[in-house]
């Protein structure tokens, strides 16, 4: 019998490993950006507003833990933004960032493409 319910739990363990997200591409991102313009105001009710905000929240997070990886590592830091929360990037130029990316590099991740973003706004002195 525990048996049966230890292999049924890790039976819904493996059902939710799909659920975990993948990592969004520029293309993708780009396409649900122009997706929710195209719905004007309408796309106040989409989800997909939040799915974008979402995968830049975590590619912030991403950048800035790489940072502090970079530093406890005693290397010099790829970039210098401002502390978190106070760099003020609007969405039309992240995203006019995005689409400046040549077609071959926006099948790279949100996450890379942000950190590449950072690391030309932000460069360090000295």
């Amino acid at each position: 019998m525990l048996r049966k319910l230890m292999s049924g739990g890790a039976m819904a363990a493996l059902l939710a490993v799909p659920s975990i997200a993948t990592a969004m591409t520029v293309n993708e991102f780009l396409a649900k950006a122009d997706a929710l313009k195209a719905k004007g105001v309408l796309a106040i009710g989409s989800s997909d507003i939040a799915v974008l905000r979402q995968e830049i929240m975590t590619a912030s997070d991403a950048y800035r833990a790489g940072l502090a990886a970079q530093v406890a590592a005693g290397k010099k830091p790829s970039s210098c933004p401002p502390p978190k929360g106070t760099a003020k990037i609007g969405s039309e130029e992240l995203v006019g960032a995005f689409r400046a990316l040549p077609p071959s590099r926006r099948s790279a991740s949100v996450k890379d493409a942000f950190a590449a973003f950072m690391t030309r706004r932000y460069p360090c002195k000295g």
